[in-house]
């Protein structure tokens, strides 16, 4: 048992030298992959000297404690007799291992699958507002006052369709005003409705591409419109208005006496949070913000017309630099965990595949020996090779889908909960676990063809010699 144990344990060893070198060589990747800032000083602190070779010997342990009991148990007379084990019929542990692998495996495959559709289905799915060419410039409030004249000459540029001047971009993520307004002049608690209150401009909804589906937008030339509200499909059925354009909401103003806004049009409903969130009651009114500004950009050498936008920013912006983004790439930062959870996924299926095809071809490989006589008796007697792997892959190939069966349901529970952290999400789609299935059950088969075939190719009479 000692000698067992020492053996395994001298084998962690090495392996940590050599699982160091891969760590070092992967640290770049990994970074990359987690958005993280991990260097390789921390393999070598005071701490992961003492903790690194620590956890080499109770994982050489662990890992030696089987072998060393179970083989140091036989008898010698049995060992001698070649009769030291009865294959996988007799091994629990070594079957359960294989399931527990196999079930980790297809359970990274189905979830990698399944995220990376919820992306696509968040990328196509229709929001309510074109972020395609829209440049974002940030940090407007910088300008002053010259900021609207700042608009209008970006208006005036060939390669620019539209602008607006709002800190209330779809894109942010959050972070909007939610105020009490109430639908009657009587402030009571039952006529209270608290809203999304988003701060626009009336080039705020053509600029983001918008459709309106009552009434008309906001205009600069109507001075009743700062009295006025735009509000969304989903304001107008919490407040069950058939015709919202004759009705009006009430907030406080300046004096004890509510203010009047009268309801001058409809937006269609919009995602203006993530699709994490539902799509609430929302009510737009006409304010001067300043906070960022939303380009629309017409077709063409996007390049070029940047540079003429960051032109004129300089003539304004006294100094203050140019910062700006796209509300595409905001977009797809939004979701930036779950793509990146994405990643982490194919690497660790890409890793967990690895690590059963190493233990299935180990277990294979230990199966074919303890049957080498039964294989030469086999042949000797008329078997053909591909009856020969079949017979040899047989018990794997059932315990394969033994995984397969227990991972399905378990993977689509658990899948069906993370979508529930979306309330815009996909379905999960039968296909998957099938393909899934397939995808494991071909990769095991590869694994286990390169042993099984070589041991029915093997001549009966090396394997009989001893007979």
């Amino acid at each position: 048992m000692l000698q067992f144990l020492m053996e395994s344990v001298l084998q962690s060893l090495f392996s940590l030298l050599l699982a160091l070198g891969i760590a070092l060589a992967l640290l770049p990747f990994f970074n990359s992959l987690s958005g993280k800032e991990m260097h390789a000083d921390a393999l070598f602190s005071a701490r992961s000297l003492f903790l690194l070779p620590g956890l080499a010997i109770v994982t050489g342990c662990l890992a030696g404690s089987y072998p060393a009991f179970y083989l140091s148990s036989f008898q010698p007379i049995q060992v001698l007799k070649g009769r030291i084990a009865g294959g996988f019929k007799s091994s629990w542990l070594r079957s359960s291992l294989v399931v527990f692998q196999f079930f980790i495996s297809i359970g990274l495959i189905i979830s990698t699958i399944v995220i990376y559709d919820q992306l696509s289905y968040i990328r196509h799915r229709q929001v309510g507002y074109d972020r395609d060419q829209v440049l974002i410039i940030h940090n407007t409030s910088a300008v002053g006052d010259e900021v609207k004249i700042l608009r209008k000459e970006l208006q005036k540029l060939s390669g620019v369709a539209d602008a607006t001047l709002s800190g209330d971009i779809p894109t942010n993520g959050g972070g909007y005003d939610q105020n009490a307004w109430w639908r009657s002049a009587v402030t009571d608690a039952k006529s209270t409705i608290v809203f999304t209150n988003l701060h626009v401009d009336e080039h705020y909804i053509p600029a983001l591409g918008m459709q309106m589906v009552k009434g008309r937008n906001f205009s600069s030339g109507r001075n009743t419109d700062s009295m006025g509200v735009i509000l969304n499909e989903s304001a107008v059925a919490m407040l069950g208005w058939k015709d919202p354009l004759n009705e009006k909401l009430y907030r406080p103003g300046d004096s004890l006496k509510p203010s009047v806004y009268n309801v001058i049009g409809v937006v269609r409903d919009f995602n203006y949070s993530s699709m994490h969130d539902k799509i609430g009651p929302v009510v737009m009114t006409l304010v001067d913000s300043r906070e960022s500004m939303a380009v629309r950009l017409r077709p063409g050498d996007i390049y070029s017309r940047v540079n003429r936008i960051e032109a004129k920013w300089k003539e304004f912006a006294h100094g203050v630099p140019f910062s700006y983004t796209f509300m595409d790439d905001d977009f797809n930062r939004l979701y930036h965990a779950e793509a990146q959870t994405g990643r982490l996924f194919i690497s660790f299926a890409v890793f967990a595949i690895l690590i059963a095809c190493l233990g299935l071809f180990g277990l294979v490989t230990y199966a074919t020996e303890q049957r080498t006589r039964e294989i030469g008796i086999r042949k000797v007697l008329g078997a053909k090779v591909n009856g020969l792997v079949a017979l040899l892959s047989r018990d794997l190939t059932r315990l394969v889908l033994i995984a397969v069966l227990i991972a399905f349901p378990v993977d689509w529970w658990i899948m069906n909960k993370w979508l529930q952290g979306f309330n815009y999400r996909t379905d999960i789609d039968w296909w998957i676990f099938p393909l899934a299935g397939a995808a494991t059950l071909l990769i095991a088969l590869t694994t286990m063809s390169f042993q099984t075939i070589r041991a029915a190719l093997a001549n009966p009479v090396s394997s009989l010699r001893a007979e």
